[in-house]
């Protein structure tokens, strides 16, 4: 996997792709970055060897600690309507991606940081780490997707104080109120992701997909419309080699020796 980058880095580690973002010393979102991210996505994307991503901040100061500012200075309306939509499409992709998207955090988590981390699908924070919505503090709102995926994660009320006074939260808060799935030791993050990461390359990779594509989709959807997809998910694994795998090692106190067939 070749790709000339110069702050998105991307590491493949049995069946996983580690995407860092090294812009130091926060490793802020610019717009080349963001380019780089999306260039680094779409390669993951073909590659079908990799089962789980994980996404990380270089060093452990950030994960990253929001957008550029400097290139609001005179952004006029066109083309920060621009950004923002640029800022969706490359977040979207995150989202639904095939496989799990893991988020290992330490340190600054602001911004357009906290909406990259919000994109992943598991969150796993440090105790140091610290997130927010900032954007009320410069004039504006959050535009990476941070009005609509916080309420989802922590209620509407909750997601309206965070980004109406721009206040931080430290991880013991992110995870008491759902932001942060997995709280772990400052400077562990990585490794836990990396530990998380093992135990769902264990499970059926087909089902896994399939499980993501239910409830990420699903979540978007009128009830009765969110059973029929997770209806048809079901039914596409039934005629797959790794369900008859599993049930069959089931049935023999064996562990499945899943193909992704």
């Amino acid at each position: 996997m070749m790709l000339k980058t110069l702050f998105v880095k991307l590491n493949l580690e049995k069946e996983t792709a580690v995407i860092t973002i090294e812009n130091p010393p926060v490793n802020a979102l610019s717009a080349q970055i963001m380019e780089e991210l999306d260039q680094t996505l779409d390669l993951v994307r073909v590659n079908s060897d990799v089962q789980t991503v994980i996404i990380t901040g270089g060093g452990d100061k950030a994960f990253v600690a929001g957008a550029d500012i400097k290139q609001f200075i005179d952004m006029t309306p066109e083309v920060g309507y621009d950004l923002v939509k640029i800022g969706h499409q490359i977040f979207n992709k995150i989202e639904s991606f095939e496989v799990p998207v893991i988020a290992a955090i330490e340190g600054f988590t602001l911004g357009a940081g906290c909406e990259l981390a919000m994109a992943c699908d598991i969150r796993i924070a440090g105790e140091k780490a610290l997130f927010g919505q900032p954007e009320v503090n410069l004039g504006i709102i959050p535009g990476y997707g941070g009005t609509q995926r916080l309420p989802r994660l922590v209620g509407a009320g909750k997601a309206k104080e965070l980004i109406f006074t721009g206040d931080n939260i430290d991880a013991s808060e992110a995870y008491r109120i759902g932001l942060v799935d997995i709280l772990v030791p400052a400077g562990e993050a990585l490794n836990r992701a990396h530990t998380l990461s093992a135990k769902i390359k264990k499970k059926g990779p087909l089902a896994i997909k399939a499980a993501k594509k239910a409830i990420t989709q699903g979540l978007n959807l009128p009830m009765d419309e969110a059973l029929e997809l997770e209806a048809v998910q079901f039914k596409s694994l039934c005629s797959t080699e790794d369900q008859k795998e599993g049930a069959r090692a089931f049935l023999a106190k064996e562990k499945p020796l899943f193909q992704g067939k």
